[in-house]
């Protein structure tokens, strides 16, 4: 492992009276609101002189690249901060309980909790204290003396601090597997607004630095197979749904440039939760909006893995999911000229857009039609989601059963009874609004939000 030296060793302001159970308890209840830990399934091989290949606090689940559901201990390194965001329980102005680990406490803990199988790696982020190079090197020393000290080889992933010294963010990115950097909110007015001490340019900074430094070191692994690995699990990032007033299109369309122009592995979306009753912060009647997070992680993946643009998903007519349908069955009933697609000829890119039919599913097909002709019942099989895929393919130039290629007779069999809406004469009539919509609105609204509303009164 490549040797790093961190030359300032400031001492550590730790509480006098309090124990490390308490500090673990402050510090894993602190990192909660951090979503972006997932695991990056990285393969690292053990070593005869190391370690690595019920207590509650600060264990979290996750799930590495082969689909392993895995756990990790999830802390903070301290709540302690000099920022004052107005959506964070951890700002300067709260008053409430701080602590700081020091390194040692850290690798301490990560040990002893391995040890339990307890874990199988860490997750560790942090409050901005004194300033963000300071606390950016508190992390690199944590994790240098588990590498070095200790000999964990497991996985490890922390939080680049926007602001500090790149030297020491390109330090820590050849100790850990992965580094995310928050984006927090979607546009630089958001931030302006509730997060005054944060810039979007000091935040996109890490990220360009740890995607060339990714970039130049599959270079190297290249021509030196033993070269030291530079965050060899990418990087990700997180964005709050609901705490600001943009519209799921444009947040779709932040993380589509995150993916393109950083070549990020995972962006998460964390619905807004009101911890600090900031006067600055929206009302949530219906409480966080869980199911915009839902929509926007479907969508996400049909980003990432289906082959799906932002623009073709939302427009600025419609820039909210479907609270009923999701995304990809709101496309498809959107563009029935597409279909019915004949699953025994059409391209895998094309199988892809029917609902129903997953990555696994299209490549099953593509493997199996070429020794036979599939029929409705081998594509049960294979494993398609037939009562969805039903009204949008054919087997052999036929459909399962006489189906009426119409939008809204199409949306009344792919929702439940209590989730239809209906107006009119004609029973339902297709469009994107909530329960409780006025039928004769002009203007794009936000459905989560009226739908919450209305849910309140009830």
């Amino acid at each position: 492992m490549k040797e790093i030296m961190i030359e300032r060793q400031a001492p550590i302001a730790v509480e006098g009276s309090i124990s490390l159970m308490e500090k673990l308890q402050i510090l894993t209840d602190a990192a909660k609101y951090d979503v972006a830990c997932t695991s990056s399934g990285v393969d690292r091989e053990g070593s005869a002189d190391g370690m690595g290949s019920c207590v509650k606090g600060g264990i979290c689940h996750s799930f590495s690249a082969d689909g392993r559901c895995i756990s990790l201990l999830k802390i903070l390194m301290t709540n302690d901060c000099i920022y004052d965001c107005k959506y964070c329980q951890n700002r300067c102005s709260n008053d409430l309980p701080r602590a700081t680990f020091t390194p040692e406490e850290i690798c301490e803990l990560t040990i002893e909790f391995y040890r339990r199988n307890y874990i199988e790696g860490l997750f560790l982020s942090s409050g901005i204290l004194q300033n963000p190079t300071y606390t950016m090197e508190l992390i690199c020393r944590t994790v240098l003396l588990l590498r070095q000290k200790y000999h964990f080889y497991g996985y490890i992933h922390v939080k680049a601090i926007p602001g500090a010294a790149p030297e020491v963010i390109q330090s820590t990115g050849f100790l850990v597997d992965r580094m995310s950097v928050n984006l927090e909110l979607p546009t630089a007015e958001g931030l302006a607004k509730l997060a005054p001490n944060k810039h979007r340019r000091t935040i996109l900074t890490p990220m360009r630095q740890i995607q060339n430094g990714i970039t130049v070191n599959q270079n190297e692994l290249a021509l030196y197979r033993h070269a030291p690995k530079f965050v060899p699990g990418g990087q990700s990032t997180q964005m709050i749904v609901g705490a600001t007033g943009e519209n799921d299109y444009q947040l779709l369309n932040v993380a589509e440039s995150l993916y393109d122009k950083f070549s990020l592995k995972r962006v998460f979306y964390s619905a807004f939760v009101n911890v600090t009753g900031d006067k600055a912060l929206p009302a949530l009647p219906g409480g966080p909006p869980l199911l915009r997070e839902h929509r926007l992680y479907q969508a996400d993946w049909l980003l990432r893995f289906y082959g799906f643009k932002a623009a073709e998903l939302l427009d600025e007519r419609n820039p909210f999911f479907n609270v009923f349908l999701d995304p990809k069955e709101d496309w498809a009933v959107r563009n029935l000229g597409v279909f019915p697609v004949e699953v025994n000829r059409a391209p895998r890119d094309l199988l892809l857009r029917v609902p129903g039919i997953g990555v696994k599913s299209a490549d099953r097909i593509l493997a199996a039609r070429k020794t036979a002709r599939l029929t409705f019942r081998d594509l049960k099989k294979i494993g398609v989601v037939l009562k969805r895929a039903v009204y949008f393919i054919t087997c052999s130039g036929k459909m399962m059963y006489p189906v009426k290629i119409d939008e809204d007779s199409i949306v009344r069999n792919l929702t439940s009874d209590k989730d239809r809406i209906r107006f009119g004469s004609d029973g339902m009539t297709y469009r994107q609004m909530s329960l409780f919509d006025d039928v004769n609105f002009q203007a794009p609204i936000d459905p989560y939000s009226r739908m919450a509303a209305a849910i309140g009164q009830l």
